[in-house]
Formats: structure tokens, sequence, C-alpha cells
């Protein structure tokens, strides 16, 4: 990587505004994080929220395996435990791994193209305040929610067909608790008469709209607010996985959408679109929400499978082997991932043509995975590897998606399927998946990324333990599921017999739940002490080949003092090393200068480096959205109208204000570009390595042959 010489433009002297009000100007502080327009900070914000739902997801594990644990248990009421089961998985999918990841990709996506923020910064800030409160929304059936029982059964204690039936923690019932696919008709109208399961449709829906707007901007931002040079195949894997996921996102978001919009029609409009006796098809909804079910799998994976992609390289001392496979790979696994929706169904009754046809795409889906595992492997092959934290979860993922996606091929063979399904057979093999794949990603990309966010580097010592107890513990609780559900025993079940054998297996799982949980204990307190007293990661802590490693940590909040100029893959790895006679990676004389002058030129910036604005305004169409939510719910009362009506005019209000609001400073454009600057680098003249012909050719020299070239000395 090289840099510009001429530094940002100077600011123009601020534009007095000619209107009645005037933008937040305090960017510190409560309301600076409150009208914040900063990805970093969205980012961060994203992150705790996410954290703070997973711990709710996992209390709510928790219950339920305490429950378990023991034959025909009155720990919990039926009712409670459909709950339990039905928000902890509606948590972890939509409150946790894909805001997760977002936190993620709203950090780090501008610092890894050399972008200062992502292209609408406000659009940004909408996302974030959209998600929380669709989050708050589905919760606060707790609150306001109703669970009735089904349309002629009395709803008294003891009824297990009204919920009820001995055992405790029966307040809970008032959760949504349909199961987070909220199959119809079992949340029709007749079988669900109570407003829970209004707040899933509903909730969904909100946080639909927040990962909705949140993919067209980081889109726009990936094709148009790159570096110059930085080509489509010079960017990093993880934003390649980015931009496959927003892909998918933008394609599936509409059709679950269209079916909540259905669904909420049936149970509070009268229409029919999911009920046989009114001439609908309640297998419809199996099928739009596993057009849009399948792909979410993908949605929540590939961004994991692009941290991996970063971190296995950088403590293998390698290059990724076989960059350009990673990334089509990435591309095919999303393309692939629209064709396979009808395994869900395969015991719903679809003809067997149909079967055949989606078995056989759930065989051809693991070839794309196939060519990546064997390139995390190839990249480790003959490395110097490095066992740190991050490393080590990389390594897990690598290891437990593998066994998770072996499990699921299985669901491609019909007659397999059939004894599989709705057992717990399958709730093994989709932790495996999202588990030991997305939530072992997401710690590694936690550990690698930590000094970009504190300056420091967290607690090796603890982050072992952490990765030992949560990989145990993981294995402990989901392995023996593998067995449960061979041997019978059906998912979603309140009680079993203990004449079936099903005892010891559920108690080991309960001790791995509580190993997990030990091992989240660990990390928060490593999060918390090595914020307070962790080493100064300095620049560069793990000899990084990515250019968000060329600025200083913490990041700046203008993100980079000068724009990046990108001349091949992994160019700041390249700045740092050569290759010998013999194709081995020597680190340059000259490469500790390099980092001492980028972090010192990193935090003096020439001129001052204008910044987005921060508003109110996304704050406030975003406050609408749950009041609609709740109109919708109570529409026959009349404060029901009212909130129906004050949720479309913070809406229409806030929208014609964010049209209108004042430019202060500048405007509102994150980046300072020179006139003649191009994002794309397509003007660039050719440099060493600049023809995807050239990079292929440098990267083959420095990944490494069977006598161990490639390694780093």
């Amino acid at each position: 990587m090289t840099t510009t010489t001429d530094r940002p433009d100077v600011i123009e002297e601020p534009v007095p505004s000619t209107t009645i009000y005037r933008r937040p100007k305090q960017t510190e502080g409560f309301w600076g994080w409150v009208t914040t327009t900063d990805h970093k900070k969205i980012g961060t914000m994203y992150g705790y929220a996410a954290f703070i739902f997973f711990l709710f997801g996992g209390i709510e594990a928790l219950l339920l395996r305490v429950h378990l644990a023991s034959a025909n248990s009155e720990f919990l009421t039926a009712g409670a435990y459909n709950a339990l089961f039905t928000v902890h998985g509606a948590t972890m999918i939509f409150l946790f791994v894909m805001p997760a990841s977002s936190a993620l990709m709203n950090y780090l996506l501008p610092l890894m193209i050399g972008a200062r923020d992502v292209a609408f910064p406000r659009l940004n800030a909408l996302s974030w305040w959209v998600f929380l409160f669709g989050g708050l929304f589905m919760y606060s059936a707790l609150l306001f929610g109703s669970g009735m029982a089904p349309t002629g059964v009395e709803n008294v204690p003891g009824n297990l067909a009204a919920g009820g039936g001995p055992g405790g923690l029966n307040f809970l019932s008032d959760l949504p608790d349909g199961g987070w696919f909220l199959y119809q008709p079992n949340t029709g109208p007749d079988f669900s008469p109570g407003t829970n399961i209004d707040f899933a449709l509903l909730g969904i829906q909100i946080l639909g709209v927040a990962s909705l707007v949140a993919a067209v901007n980081f889109l726009v931002t990936i094709f148009n607010f790159r570096g110059k040079g930085m080509r489509l195949l010079r960017m990093p894997v993880f934003v390649w996985m980015t931009m496959v996921t927003q892909f998918l996102l933008l394609f599936s978001l509409p059709i679950i959408a269209i079916a909540l919009f259905m669904a909420t029609f049936d149970r509070n409009f009268g229409s029919m679109f999911f009920d046989a006796t009114g001439g609908g098809d309640p297998v419809l909804w199996q099928h739009l929400f596993w057009l849009f079910g399948h792909p979410e799998v993908y949605i929540l994976i590939l961004p994991a499978m692009g941290i991996v992609s970063e971190v296995i390289p950088t403590f293998s001392r390698k290059p990724l082997f076989g960059y350009s496979a990673v990334v089509f790979a990435g591309a095919a696994i999303g393309f692939l991932g629209f064709g396979v929706w009808a395994h869900h169904m395969l015991s719903s009754g679809i003809s067997p043509i149909a079967q055949a046809a989606f078995g056989l795409a759930t065989m051809t889906i693991a070839i794309p995975t196939g060519i990546k595992i064997f390139n995390w492997m190839g990249t480790m092959w003959m490395g110097r590897i490095r066992f740190t934290s991050p490393m080590l979860f990389s390594i897990g993922f690598v290891a437990m998606f593998v066994i998770g996606g072996l499990s699921g091929v299985t669901h491609s063979i019909v007659p397999s399927d059939w004894q599989q399904t709705d057992t717990y057979y399958i709730v093994a093999h989709f932790h495996y998946v999202m588990f030991g794949g997305s939530v072992f990603g997401l710690f590694s990309g936690l550990y690698y990324w930590y000094p970009k966010l504190k300056g420091r580097v967290m607690g090796e010592r603890l982050g072992k333990l952490h990765f030992w107890l949560m990989f145990i513990g993981f294995n402990l609780t989901f392995g023996p599921m593998h067995w449960l559900g061979l041997q019978g025993m059906v998912r979603r079940t309140w009680k079993y017999d203990p004449s079936l054998g099903f005892e010891p297996w559920n108690i080991a799982a309960t001790v791995g739940a509580f190993t997990i949980a030990t091992s989240i204990a660990v990390f928060m307190y490593n999060w918390w002490a090595s914020g307070k007293r962790g080493e100064l990661s300095g620049l560069d802590p793990w000899d990084a080949r990515t250019i968000e490693w060329t600025i200083p940590n913490p990041t700046p909040a203008y993100n980079f003092a000068t724009r990046p100029v990108i001349t091949r893959l992994d160019d700041f790895w390249h700045r740092k090393y050569e290759t010998d006679d013999e194709g081995r990676a020597i680190r340059k004389p000259e490469a500790d200068k390099l980092l001492a002058d980028l972090d010192h030129d990193g935090r003096n910036p020439a001129t001052e480096i204008h910044l987005p604005n921060p508003s109110y305004f996304p704050l406030i169409v975003a406050l609408g959205m749950p009041l609609i939510g709740y109109g919708i719910i109570w529409h026959t009362t009349l404060w029901g109208k009212g909130l129906l009506a004050l949720g479309a005019l913070l809406i229409i209000g806030g929208g014609i204000g964010w049209a209108v609001e004042p430019i202060e400073e500048g405007h509102d454009e994150p980046h300072e570009e020179d006139e003649d600057s191009d994002d794309s680098g397509d003007d660039e003249e050719p440099q060493d390595g600049d023809s995807i012909e050239d990079e292929a050719s440098e990267t083959m020299e420095l990944q490494g042959t069977s006598d161990g070239q490639g390694e780093e000395t």
C-alpha cells in the first residue's frame, strides 16, 4: 500500500443555517452516541446490543436445559417451554448473530477498503435504531402480549392444550410461542388467538427493515467508496463475504416480508392466505419462509467465513491459499442457497421429483463449501502457525463447521431425512453450523480486531481458557443430541418418558450448556480487564496483511489521515515483506520504520478532516416503526388507532426533517477526495502485480510448497 502525498482539503467556513433548527453538534457523551452517524460508534452499539441479546438467548437456553435434564420435569409449564424455545431461536438468529455480524461490518468495512465512513451515514444510524427498537418490540410481548388457548379450548390451569399444566415460570408463556419459523396454521388466529404471535411477526418485519437498509448502504459503500486502487480482486475476503451477504439480504428479505404481511393480515384483518378452509394453503408459508430461511443460513455463516479467511493467513504467516477460489466459492454458496429451500420440506408432501431435485441441490452446495475448507487447510499447511486466541477460534470454526456440514448433507437423502426431521439430530446439526460455525467465527473476529476498538490486546491466557471451555462445553452439549435424535427423541418436546433412556444424554447436554455459560463469563471478564489494563497493541500487533492495520489503534474518528492507494492484494503485507530467490518471504529492513511513520502520521493529520454530521432524525423515524406495530396489534381500539397515527406522523415528519436538515459543516459526504481521485482505481497506471495474472503468479510464489516455501523468516 502507498499513500497519497496530498492531505485532505481544508474545511470551508460553516454556512449558517437558514432553517428554524440546527443539527446537533455534540460528538461525545450520551447525546453524542444518540445522534452519531460515525460507522465505528454505530458498529460498537450494534455489538454491545447484540451481546446483551446473546445473554438473553443464553439464559433462555439454560432454562430449557435445566428443564430437560430430568424426565417428566415440572420446572417449566408447557406454555413457558414453548415460548422459551421460540424466543431463544429468534433471539440467537435475528438479535445476535445477524447484528453481531453487522457490528463487525459497520466498524471494519470502511477501514478495510480505505474509506472514512459508509456511503450513507444517516441511513446507517437508521438501521441501528430500527434494529434496536425491533428487538425491544419483540421482547415487549413479555409486558404487553398475551398467550391464549386455541379457539374452543378452555384456558384454565392444568390444561396442556392451553399451555398450562404443572410447572413454573408460566408468565413466560406471554412471549411468542409458535417456533421461530412461525409455521401456519399453528400461529394463525384459530390456534394462536393471543397477541404474542403478532409481536413476533411484526418484530421480525421491523428487523427486516433494518437489515434491508443496511444491505443497500453496505453495497453502495463497497462499489463506490473503495480507496484508489482497491479493485474487486484486491479486496479482503471479509469484504467479499460482506458483499455476498448483502446481496442475499437484498433478494431474500422481500420474500419473508410478503409472508409476514400475509400472516399479519390473516391474524388481524380476516384474510385467509394460509387457511385451507377459506381456499388458502398452509404449505405456502413453508415455501415463502424457507425461500428466505435457507439463504438466511448463509447470511449467518458467510461473515464468519470471511473472518476466518482473514485470521488464518495472518497466524499461518502465509497468504490465503487460492484467494480467488475462496472468493468465488463464497459467491457460489450465496447463489446456490436460493435453490435448496425445499429440503426443509421433504416430509411436507412435495412430489418425488421435487424431493430428488432439492436433494441433489443440497449435495451440490457442499462443493463450494468444501473448496473453502480445503483452502483454509492449504493455508495452514507448512505454515508457521501461532496458536493465538483468534487462531484457535478459527480452527474451532473449521472443525465444528465440517461436522455440521457433514450432518447436513445427510438431509439430502430423503429416507434419511424422514427419520431425522423433527428430532434432536436436527437440533445438533443446526447448532454445529450456527454455533460451531457463526459464533466461533465471531469470537475469532472479536479477539482479532479488539485492538481497533480499545488500542489493547485481549489477554491470551483468558482467551485460551475461554476457547477450551467453549469448545468442550459446545461438544458436550450438542454432540449427544445426534444420538438422542437417532434414538427417537422428538425436538420441541416438553417432557419425555424415563423408560426411553434419554436422561443420561440430556444431563450431559445440560452440563455442557453451563460450561459454555462459564466460558462466556470468562470472555466478559477478559473483555473488561483487557480494556482497562491490557497490553498496548501498537499499530500492527498481529503482523497483519490488510490496510485497517495501517492506521493507529484505537481507530481515529477520521479513520485515515490520508486516503490510501492500493497496488496489490495484501498490500500492507507486501510493504513489510519481500521474497528472496527461493520464494521465501523476508521482512524488509525498513518495515519497523514504516510502522512507526504510519502510526505517527495517522495520529497527526495535516489539516482538519470533515466528518458526517450528527442527526436526530434517524432516531425519530425509527421510533415510529414499533408504534405502528403496537397500533396494528390493537387496531380495533381507540388508543391503538392513536398509536398508528403517531407512528405514521413520526415516520413522515422525520422523513421530511431528514430531507431538509441543514448543512452545518460543509456537506454530508464522508470522504474528502481530490478532484482527480477515482475510488475504483480503474484509471491507475499498472504497477507490480497490477493484473489478475500477475497477482495470481505472485500469490502462487508465496503460497508455499511441500518443502516449506512461503513461510516468513
